[in-house]
């Protein structure tokens, strides 16, 4: 009886579910939603009304939970979110009920028994695999961030290694080209390695904020810096800071959000280009300014640059995650990082953090 008086009636029953959706303030009904999500939700509730009770639901070898939760993964995959699922079955059902005792229709106990049994296994069977969809996405993205790491690791060692063994048997000279390679391959190693360290920090949730002295802390990024500076053939400029100035921050992941800031400069400012490191101090804030000469960004790149494995320009070397920590790094100690576009020049990154008072 139930499912006859839901075909029946499937014109109203949708248009009355459109309008309880049409009045939901959250989550925000989308045009999706009422054009195409309600009808398909009576239909699969329908469908599921025409399985016996007693017929086995789970069939997982086969890649299918039952009708309902079958059809729920369908909607995940179409870009639904579970509380749009959860919502608009309910939205279905209430208007089910209200139709049902406005035409007196003669649903038993039973068929209201039946309705809200397969509203709890629809709603059960979304959230579930909402969260089955989920871990697979961490486990896939956790696999390609590690195939990342690992492919980078290995191209780096591989050329230390064979520019080693070229100085070693006395092929070419320590100081000459291959000696840079030697020595640049050395520290994007070592950078590669604390860049991961402080994302595992990030991601675990481990900060240790502690008073840092910004004089101390330039002095030593100048020092790393230097290194890569030089190895590539760039000049590095930094300015000095008053003695007295102070942040509260996690160290070592701001160290690398500075870090991985100036190796991106590095990398995409040509030889004999020139890379600034600068520290506004005002009464509230500390502002440090990493100013490349990559020649600018095209236009809808800024967008862009501070998702995961985003890359710009020609050179595809590294992870690709350097500018997606530095926004994490930063956030952590309370501030902010933007990036300001100097057409036909370069760019400057800007870490904006509360001074200590």
């Amino acid at each position: 009886m139930l499912r006859e008086f839901l075909t029946e009636n499937r014109d109203e029953l949708i248009a009355r579910a459109r309008a309880r959706v049409a009045k939901r303030s959250a989550p925000e009904p989308t045009d999706e939603e009422l054009t195409r999500g309600v009808p398909l939700f009576l239909s699969r509730l329908v469908d599921a009304l025409a399985t016996p009770e007693d017929e086995p639901q789970d069939d997982v070898e086969g890649g299918r939970i039952d009708v309902v939760g079958g059809r729920d993964i369908d909607f995940l995959r179409m870009g639904f979110t579970v509380a749009q699922v959860i919502h608009d079955y309910g939205d279905i059902c209430l208007a089910v009920k209200d139709l049902a005792a406005e035409c007196a229709a003669p649903l038993t106990t039973e068929d209201l028994r039946r309705l809200n049994r397969c509203l709890d296994d629809a709603v059960a069977r979304a959230v579930t695999d909402f969260a089955r969809q989920r871990e697979r996405l961490v486990t896939r993205e956790g696999t390609e961030r590690l195939g990342f790491l690992a492919h980078e690791l290995r191209n780096l060692l591989t050329t230390a290694m064979l520019s080693f063994d070229s100085i070693r048997k006395g092929v070419v000279a320590v100081n000459g080209a291959v000696g840079s390679m030697h020595t640049r391959s050395l520290l994007d190693l070592r950078d590669l390695v604390d860049r991961s360290l402080a994302e595992v920090r990030l991601d675990a949730g481990v900060h240790r904020h502690e008073r840092v002295a910004m004089d101390q802390f330039m002095e030593e990024v100048e020092v790393a810096g230097a290194l890569h500076a030089s190895a590539r053939g760039i000049g590095l400029t930094v300015s000095r800071v008053d003695e007295g100035v102070e942040v509260d921050a996690d160290r070592q992941i701001l160290a690398s959000a500075v870090s991985n800031l100036l190796q991106n400069a590095f990398k995409f400012t040509p030889e004999h280009g020139r890379v600034s490191l600068r520290t506004i101090v005002s009464v509230e804030r500390v502002v440090i300014e990493v100013q490349d000469e990559c020649g600018g960004l095209p236009p809808g790149k800024i967008e862009e640059l501070f998702q995961p494995y985003s890359q710009r320009g020609n050179d595809r070397s590294g992870v690709g995650l350097g500018l997606a920590i530095s926004l994490k790094a930063v956030k952590v100690s309370a501030g902010e990082i933007r990036v300001r576009n100097l057409p036909g020049r370069g760019c400057v990154f800007t870490i904006d953090l509360p001074r200590r008072t």
